[in-house]
């Protein structure tokens, strides 16, 4: 039996699964907000482990691997979790000590990108691809990748974090970074970018079909942007095309630097590909060499949904060969 735990800025996971025909099963899970200061949400994230064990009568003797997918920055060698930014207070946390200590198993950290680059290599969209490049896509935006049929995870562990490349002088702030892939790039920053797009029209006494008021900006999101644009609203529609220029000009960059076979975007590209795509690819063509582009496959998640959960499971399975 596998263990995960999937630590997001937005959510936490604790997963249980299995091998069974050269898949990776997911047996159970619980879901549990990211809203706690960082000991007590990993005390809740250990105890949560242990009620589903219980449940399943499983001991932590019958546990053959614990995987933990984390957003970087991380020491994937020092089992640390290094001041994510979207993970505010997990300052130089010893995740891998605490949960050995706790469990008696050994147990392996990677950030969330390397590890579902590891899972859509292994079990998802990837299989057969020796070159790929996996975008998290979600809460922040950071990239895994496998060049020549291995994990590429630099000497600090910091190689894929693509969040950081500034697209333009000014715009939504990600990864501390005004202008940044992160800013343009995920459900934080699209929803900056339709922030600043309704009070533009509220401002002047427009109205906004996903935003009453000026005092309601704070709650629009990604979602309810998507949503509208689905709808039809052109204010929400022009917010995704504005993601979508810059997803392109992100992409462009990966695919004239590494020349990649495929990409595989997680996430919000999943839910909302229609959005995105034709915008994306246009300026692909544009931007980026077009023989490399023409070699390149851009593809959502094959695991869906169920990506974070596969990445964690796949590292408990691998964590006996380190």
């Amino acid at each position: 039996m596998l263990l995960g735990f999937d630590i997001g800025g937005t959510k936490c996971a604790v997963v249980m699964g299995k091998v069974a025909d050269d898949e990776i099963v997911i047996v159970d899970k619980r879901v549990i907000p990211t809203d706690k200061p960082v000991y007590e949400m990993i005390e809740l994230l250990f105890t949560t482990a242990e009620n589903l064990l219980l449940e399943h009568h499983i001991t932590t003797g019958e546990l053959n691997g614990i995987g933990i997918s984390c957003g970087g920055p991380l020491s994937s060698k020092k089992g640390l979790i290094l001041s994510p930014p979207n993970l505010i207070g997990w300052d130089k946390i010893p995740i891998v000590k605490m949960t050995e200590e706790r469990f008696k198993v050994k147990t392996l950290l990677q950030n969330d990108a390397n590890a579902c680059a590891v899972a859509e290599w292994k079990y998802g969209a990837g299989k057969g691809v020796d070159n790929l490049i996996f975008l998290t896509f979600g809460t922040g935006m950071g990239a895994g990748l496998i060049l020549d049929g291995r994990l590429y995870s630099g000497p600090s562990d910091l190689a894929g974090e693509v969040g950081h490349i500034r697209l333009s002088d000014m715009g939504p702030v990600g990864f501390g970074k005004a202008g940044s892939f992160e800013g343009y790039c995920s459900g934080g920053g699209i929803a900056q970018l339709g922030q600043i797009k309704a009070r533009e029209k509220l401002q002047v006494g427009e109205k906004v079909s996903f935003c009453s008021n000026i005092d309601e900006l704070p709650n629009i999101s990604a979602k309810t942007i998507a949503e509208a644009a689905l709808q039809g609203d052109e204010l929400a529609i022009e917010v995704y095309k504005i993601c979508a220029k810059y997803l392109g000009r992100g992409l462009a960059l990966l695919i004239d630097i590494l020349n990649p076979e495929m990409i595989v975007l997680g996430s919000i590209y999943g839910r909302a590909q229609q959005l995105l795509e034709p915008v994306m690819m246009d300026i692909i063509k544009q931007e980026a060499y077009a023989e490399s582009v023409e070699n390149c496959r851009i593809v959502p998640a094959g695991l869906g949904e169920n990506i974070g959960d596969i990445a964690a499971l796949s590292l408990a399975l691998i964590s006996q060969e380190q």
